[in-house]
């Protein structure tokens, strides 16, 4: 699947525009091509400051914004590279806590493509160059590298010696690239090992765990697994995170839904596993509520979308397009709904399992309205409106997202949720004048 980026920097836009014309036009693995760009531009990956590398289906992004937070509630900085980018394609690229601004990241761009366009490297490639040369050049604390698709063969696992690795939850995605099991795509996730480098994960199935286990210990990486090194528990309005150093006490997550608990406490259990950067426990408190995460059940504001739905309505988003992502969500919008009309607008790409999220939604919404996704291969919202029914949901179709709000039925206080890809949750934040900063 290509990616997809403009600017209304012109000088920006040049550069994207030299990249799709000069990359493949797809997402590809290995890293071969990453490692000649590097080279070609000074190596700038062995230069990064102390690197907190994230892998997983879902949750790495959430993950990734806890270590974030924590981090800066320490009083230190942090570079970030996240992947894919809602609006603007700066966010991606985070400096020392700031997005990167146009002026540094056009001369940025063309210092890469200048330096490798004969490569062939992918649109993520290059970008991954870019992120590496831009933190190399820019003081800060730490720097946090969340894996694009993978890991074993993803652009960012030429980082040679992290201070931390983890995994977050897996799950069935990108089959073409990863693999048709669970089996499959834990053995690719564990590809971002590294000797002596311990990697902490969630709690997985006994035979996924050991997929884990056997490829971490042919790079002898120590495997800190929940439920054997670190545990957590939410009781009483709190989280209770434990392991051999002792136990924190932190608040629930600001973040919405029941799934966030869990990638708080892997946060914290590779802040606590990692002997480079001086974390206090009061950092650790302080990230529940200051991480923030945008297009992961996020209330929309006040803006030109929420506008078109009645004025006691509720307008969330989410960019979750897989069974386990849908599986969350769902409980998460439950959660918000309360009893309350629930009603879907859904859009989502040809490569991913539409039945499967509808399935997961159907018992708890009162109807779905299909849309398409600009710009990219998209199932049909046709087809979408045809799962929907067949799963039992009053469904139908709209044009785009203000056609969609503007259809939804005026029930009491109802709950609106966006869902399904994540380049349509950009489009939907773009649209109501909510920009990520």
């Amino acid at each position: 699947m290509p990616d997809f980026a403009t600017s209304t920097d012109p000088a920006v836009q040049r550069q994207l525009d030299r990249l799709t014309a000069l990359s493949p036009g797809a997402d590809i693995l290995g890293l071969e091509r990453i490692t000649r760009l590097l080279d070609r531009v000074g190596n700038p990956h062995l230069r990064l400051p102390p690197v907190l590398h994230v892998a997983g289906t879902n949750g790495k992004g959430s993950t990734c914004a806890f270590l974030r937070a924590a981090i800066e509630a320490a009083g230190l900085t942090a570079h970030v590279y996240s992947s894919p980018h809602l609006v603007r394609f700066n966010e991606r690229i985070r400096l020392a806590g700031t997005l990167i601004a146009d002026d540094q990241l056009a001369p940025l761009l063309a210092e890469v493509l200048d330096a490798g366009g004969d490569i062939g490297a992918s649109f993520f490639e290059v970008t991954t160059a870019a992120a590496f040369l831009a933190f190399a050049r820019t003081p800060a604390d730490a720097c946090i590298v969340e894996v694009g698709l993978g890991g074993r063969l993803d652009a960012t696992n030429v980082i040679p010696n992290p201070a931390i690795t983890a995994i977050a939850q897996l799950g069935i995605d990108h089959q073409s690239f990863l693999g048709d099991t669970l089996a499959q795509i834990a053995a690719e996730k564990a590809g971002i090992a590294k000797p002596g480098v311990p990697l902490v994960t969630m709690a997985y199935s006994p035979d996924i765990a050991d997929v884990v286990d056997r490829f971490a210990e042919t790079v002898a990486a120590p495997v800190l697994a929940q439920g054997q090194a670190w545990s957590f528990e939410t009781r009483n309005g709190a989280l209770h995170y434990r392991d051999g150093i002792g136990e924190v006490i932190t608040p629930l997550p600001a973040l919405a839904g029941p799934h966030q608990p869990a990638n708080l406490a892997l946060a914290i259990a590779a802040l606590r596993h990692q002997r480079t950067l001086a974390i206090p426990d009061d950092a650790l408190r302080a990230a529940a509520g200051n991480a923030r995460w945008p297009a992961r059940m996020q209330r929309l504001s006040s803006g030109p979308l929420t506008a078109l739905l009645p004025a006691d309505a509720e307008l969330w988003l989410d960019g979750g397009h897989n069974a386990n992502a849908a599986e969350a969500v769902s409980r998460a919008a439950a959660g918000v709904a309360q009893g309350r009309p629930l009603h879907l607008v859904l859009g989502m790409l040809a490569n991913k399992d539409a039945a499967a999220v509808i399935d997961r939604f159907a018992p708890i919404a009162r109807s779905l309205t299909a849309v398409p996704v600009p710009g990219h291969p998209h199932h049909a919202p046709s087809h979408l409106a045809d799962l929907a029914r067949r799963a039992g949901l009053a469904a139908g179709e709209a044009a785009d997202l203000p056609t969609a709000l503007a259809a939804i039925p005026q029930d009491d206080a109802p709950v609106v949720l966006i869902l399904g890809s994540l380049y349509l949750a950009g489009m939907a934040l773009e649209a109501n004048d909510e920009l990520p900063d």
